[in-house]
């Protein structure tokens, strides 16, 4: 059975000598391009099951606007790894997620979520030099299980930019 894994970058965010990283939030811009991207992912039918989302401020408020937008609500973990890991560090997420969830939600940052789309497949990834744009998103299809995931290839079924 296909799974459907969906990587989205966190949207636009507040650059700041006074916050820690983590601490940075979204800008207004940030915040209504997620909230397009929650909607886009309604209409298109890739409502995930499970969401695993970076504890950084600026992406858990992607995922709150995301949620918005969503008629239901999925289980959410926040996972530092997301944070501060590599793009295998991402895939080690994936591949160790139950059977049971057909549609995960990656909310990360550059270039780790850029790179794993690419890992998964090279020659359709976010298809921009610089990766995913902020509040990009990449829709993989995962042919069998999760746990196959980067041993075989999970083609680009679909993509969405908030902004050009």
């Amino acid at each position: 059975m296909a799974r459907t894994l969906v990587l989205l970058r966190h949207a636009k965010a507040e650059r700041s000598d006074r916050l820690a990283d983590a601490d940075r939030p979204l800008t207004e811009r940030g915040l209504a391009d997620a909230g397009v991207a929650g909607a886009w992912l309604a209409t298109h039918g890739y409502v995930p099951d499970v969401v695993v989302c970076s504890p950084a401020k600026r992406t858990r408020q992607t995922w709150h606007r995301v949620a918005q937008a969503l008629p239901s609500t999925p289980t959410v973990q926040y996972d530092k790894r997301v944070y501060a890991g590599s793009a295998q560090d991402l895939l080690s997420i994936v591949t160790g997620t139950g059977d049971e969830v057909l549609r995960l939600l990656l909310i990360g940052h550059n270039p780790a979520i850029s790179m794993l789309s690419e890992l998964l497949d090279p020659d359709g990834g976010p298809g921009d030099s610089d990766g995913l744009r902020t509040c990009g998103l990449v829709v993989h299809q995962v042919p069998g299980s999760w746990r196959e995931c980067g041993n075989v290839p999970a083609p680009v079924a679909a993509t969405h930019t908030a902004r050009a």
